[in-house]
């Protein structure tokens, strides 16, 4: 093996095609070495540094997710990328569970398998860079728009710096108000992609009947009203970044060409016949927790595991609230210029309120309480009566009060208010599921749990 060619391990049982892909990775500048069972795959990880294993799901004696198991064993973070063949879909999502990096569907292009691997190679070098990363956080990272002082966010610029240059799909979580959208914007404006669109979409925002159209465009004809053919965010977004939040709330339905255009980067309009090639990087984002979805069944495992690629997670503002004298400072700074207000600072009492709140709504609230403060100011520096908060329930009351009303469990309490939300919307199952903070397929999944048959009434 020589140093500057990456060394990679093919375990395939079918010679015709082991010798295929060998030939074709040593032509794309790799050093290839094959096997034709997982045993003889093993000797030679043992013998040989290898920096990635290709290897079938399906093999004589050892089957391929046995191999896998034994390859972490040697190396837990050796990329495995998976071979199968499409009626073994659910084995290689079994796979990415227990540590596959990504799975090709058989058959396959071996120029499809070769982008992989370079896209493995990539985020693995990512990865093992971000192992460091507290050696590196003695580097400060400065973002246009971002205020990051505290060691907290400091740790996720330093992913950012190192993800931003790459082609890998990133999913930020972190609740509302965190700051996601700048980090993806962020993460734009340092990619090889700047120079292209950045698309934003919420999917919450849209309907979820429209929702496809949104993201795919339509053709004319394709539904009541489509006069004319419209592109989609991916095509506006072909050779730059889209931004969807939300992601936890797309139906299941566009989950399936959520996946496909990850897969393929292929996709038809609403309506169309058509196929549309897109050079697109994915970054999405939810403040749901997509692992309870997948238990729930709202959520797709094989679409969890080619968004989670490089997973970013920004803290609440109150695990970081060292930031917070720094974020006042910027967003005065911003409203006096955009407002005209003369306020030049804040006194140490109102800091003191500001940084003694516990903030549920994140930096986003703080920027409203902020811009509220300065516009309402009619002096030049802000006092604690200009900051006007939500006032947090007293701990004292809340001692005294029972945490669920008398004779009632979690979840019968649980169950009562999905029923009294759905109650007071009427039988609106989306205008409930906002009341609750869930999604409307989460909400349905609960409703279904507790016996209660679906409305009716249309959501809205």
């Amino acid at each position: 093996m020589t140093s500057d060619k990456p060394s990679i391990l093919i375990v395939e049982d079918e010679q015709k095609l082991r010798r295929l892909i060998e030939l074709q990775l040593a032509d794309d500048g790799f050093h290839a070495r094959s096997a034709p069972d997982a045993e003889t795959g093993l000797q030679l990880l043992n013998k040989e540094p290898f920096d990635l294993v290709v290897t079938d799901f399906k093999l004589p004696g050892m089957s391929g997710l046995e191999f896998l198991q034994a390859v972490k064993r040697v190396d837990a973070h050796m990329p495995v990328v998976m071979m199968t063949a499409y009626g073994t879909v659910e084995s290689a999502v079994d796979a990415m569970k227990a540590g596959a990096s990504d799975y090709v569907l058989k058959p396959f292009a071996l120029a499809e398998l070769v982008l992989v691997i370079r896209k493995e190679l990539a985020t693995h070098q990512l990865r093992r860079e971000n192992r460091d990363l507290r050696e590196a956080l003695g580097h400060r990272y400065e973002y246009k728009n971002i205020v990051a002082r505290s060691g907290k966010m400091q740790a996720v610029l330093a992913i950012v710096e190192r993800v931003a240059p790459t082609n890998a799909t990133v999913l930020l979580g972190g609740e509302s108000g965190v700051g996601k959208d700048l980090i993806a914007r962020a993460i734009h404006e340092h990619s090889q992609r700047s120079s292209g669109p950045f698309v934003k979409i919420n999917s919450t925002a849209i309907p979820e009947n429209l929702l496809e159209s949104e993201l795919f465009g339509y053709e004319k004809g394709a539904f009541s009203g489509a006069v004319g053919s419209k592109p989609g965010k991916f095509e506006l977004a072909d050779k730059g970044t889209l931004f969807l939040d939300e992601i936890g709330d797309v139906p299941p339905p566009i989950q399936v060409k959520l996946l496909r255009v990850l897969q393929d980067r292929e996709f038809e309009r609403l309506g169309g016949t058509k196929t549309l090639k897109v050079d697109v990087r994915l970054i999405a984002a939810t403040n749901r927790d997509l692992r309870a979805a997948l238990e729930d069944g709202t959520f797709r495992q094989d679409l969890y595991y080619r968004l989670n690629v490089v997973a970013i997670d920004i803290p609440p503002l109150r695990d970081h609230k060292e930031d917070i004298p720094a974020l006042t400072d910027f967003f005065l700074e911003k409203f006096a210029r955009e407002s005209g207000q003369q306020v030049r600072g804040i006194t140490p009492q109102a800091m003191r309120l500001l940084t003694d709140f516990h903030w549920p709504g994140n930096v986003r609230e703080l920027q409203n309480v902020l811009e509220r403060a300065v516009t309402l100011s009619a002096g030049t520096t802000l006092d604690v009566s200009d900051i006007h908060l939500d006032n947090p329930p007293s701990r004292g009351a809340a001692a005294a009060s029972p945490v669920l009303p008398a004779g009632m469990t979690l979840e019968q309490w649980e169950d009562e208010m999905i029923r009294e939300a759905l109650r007071r919307a009427g039988g609106n199952k989306s205008q409930a599921a906002r009341a609750l903070g869930l999604s409307r397929n989460a909400l349905r999944y609960r409703l279904s749990k507790i016996g209660v048959p679906d409305p009716a009434e249309e959501d809205s």
